[in-house]
């Protein structure tokens, strides 16, 4: 099984999806041992003077005016984690949790945190274990830490909670960790709370959903390719000269990729044939445009994330000269800004692929279609209401477009009276991205369906690979009525798997 190395910095993207979503096993770098007993030196130095020290030696947030006397210091950090794993709602994704837990053992490892070193052994330990703590959808805000999710996660490092066991089933944590020969952590100075203090849990979402962003930004090239295809529209709009004198980057990548999956058509430059048309609709010849531009926006989230996948999230902090500063590094506003970006950009790209599959069934703009897709138009209804269905995931992309991070709500007594929401950014970018599946999987249905309409044209030998490869995962093709949720399920996984991404670079070679 695959091993990643956590050391006091360098972990990478790739790093936390393996963690999240491979099941890697995590191991502690002599390195990161020997910073974590560096810092935990300096911490148990301040620990033992008078002078108060925020989290080490005083109470948190509004409270951090009351000084703790010694013999109450473990017990304080008991409290914290207890009473901030205050989360509610549906429990969160087994993946989310994974990354948000890997994230912030990466933090720890740091050197930053004064965190023991055994306490480190054992976050990474419940990782091996395949033990989840369960974590529930509401409850951060997304600025001092993702506090409530953390804590949760915490809550299982100190045997107390539920947590989820390899086989799948929640039980109490403090039972699995006995299973698996792991110790509860006794928590002391400041350890509770570098624990809750990260946006470990945005910062996962944001990684694995630029995974999956890169994989549909792909997916959406080829049916706007196929789409193109469908409509006898032409590709001379994708010209890499066009492209060059407007040189934003995404653009070009985007057309070159429709222009690699168009090659060899018989079916692209029929618009000049029965019913002249001098240009095509802007869904089809802006569609590298649109696509382009979220393609660039992904490149800007992706800067974000490999910041701050270089960052060490905590407050207070151990410095390298000894010094333990209170900071406001933990505000999730640049995390939170390009989760709001990134569903934004998936929103229109949904919109337009939307736009093209309604053009594809209307026989007034589908030149020479026959109406829905329908084998017999009246009798059937051919794929009508599969436009109804991507219309309302549509509608649901433009609600979830609406930036988290544009609000704020006070907390802790006004302590935190500038929150970024970056969470909640995150959890409906997490929806956004599964909708956008299914509209580029329903653009796909109906692409390829309509490209078999049209008998007599030889489509592209990519096109013709897709869809040899959709109709061999079950998505039917033309013809009668049927049960279309089947066939609309297929497609969708098709999509999600990647499946229709390697179909066409099996033709074309790697699409950028």
């Amino acid at each position: 099984m695959h091993t990643v190395v956590v050391g006091t910095s360098g972990v990478t993207a790739s790093d936390v999806l393996a963690v999240a979503r491979g099941g890697a096993r995590v191991e502690l770098s002599a390195e990161a041992v020997a910073a974590l007993a560096a810092a935990r030196e300096i911490v148990d130095a301040l620990a033992a003077k008078p002078d108060p020290v925020y989290g080490v030696s005083t109470g948190f947030g509004a409270l951090a005016t009351r000084h703790i006397s010694q013999e109450l210091r473990a017990q304080l950090q008991r409290n914290i984690v207890r009473s901030h794993a205050a989360g509610m709602g549906p429990r969160v994704e087994r993946e989310v949790v994974r990354a948000l837990m890997f994230l912030r053992l990466k933090t720890v490892c740091s050197g930053h945190t004064g965190v023991r070193p055994e306490v480190a052994q054992t976050m990474a330990d419940v990782l091996n274990a395949r033990i989840t703590p369960v974590v529930h959808e509401y409850g951060s805000l997304g600025c001092s830490g993702d506090l409530a999710p953390l804590s949760h996660c915490a809550l299982t490092l100190m045997g107390e909670g539920d947590a989820e066991g390899p086989d799948g089933v929640v039980r109490p944590a403090g039972e699995l960790l006995a299973e698996h020969g792991i110790q509860p952590v006794e928590l002391r100075e400041k350890e509770g709370l570098a624990l809750l203090n990260g946006t470990d849990g945005m910062l996962g979402m944001l990684i694995m959903a630029l995974a999956d962003l890169d994989t549909l930004y792909k997916s959406a090239d080829v049916t706007a390719a196929l789409s193109l295809e469908a409509l006898l529209g032409t590709d001379r709009v994708l010209a890499p000269e066009l492209h060059a004198i407007r040189p934003h980057p995404g653009q070009g990548a985007s057309a070159a990729n429709m222009l690699a999956v168009l090659k060899g058509s018989a079916l692209t430059g029929h618009h000049q044939d029965d019913a002249p048309r001098v240009q095509d609709a802007y869904s089809v010849r802006c569609a590298p445009q649109v696509a382009g531009a979220g393609r660039d926006t992904m490149a800007h989230a992706r800067l974000v994330a490999e910041r701050e996948l270089a960052s060490a999230v905590d407050n207070p902090v151990v410095l390298p000269d000894g010094r333990v500063e209170s900071n406001g590094n933990f505000h999730g506003a640049p995390v939170a800004y390009v989760l709001d970006f990134l569903a934004v950009a998936a929103a229109d790209l949904g919109s337009i692929a939307e736009r093209r599959t309604d053009r594809l069934l209307d026989k007034n703009r589908s030149h020479g279609l026959p109406p829905f897709l329908a084998d017999d138009a009246g009798v059937d209804s051919g794929l009508m209401i599969a436009q109804y269905t991507q219309a309302a995931l549509v509608s649901e992309m433009k609600r979830l477009a609406v930036p988290a991070s544009a609000d704020s709500i006070p907390s802790s007594a006004m302590q935190e009276d500038h929150v970024s929401m970056g969470w909640s950014a995150a959890r409906k970018l997490r929806t956004a991205v599964d909708n956008l599946t299914r509209i580029i999987a329903i653009e796909l249905y109906a692409a390829t369906r309509a490209i078999e309409l049209r008998e007599g044209l030889t489509p592209a030998p990519a096109s013709r690979a897709v869809i040899e490869a959709v109709r061999a995962a079950g998505v039917q093709g033309p013809g009668p009525d049927r049960f279309l949720a089947p066939d609309l399920a297929a497609a969708d996984a098709f999509v999600r798997g990647g499946h229709l991404v390697a179909a066409v670079e099996a033709v074309t070679g790697p699409l950028q």
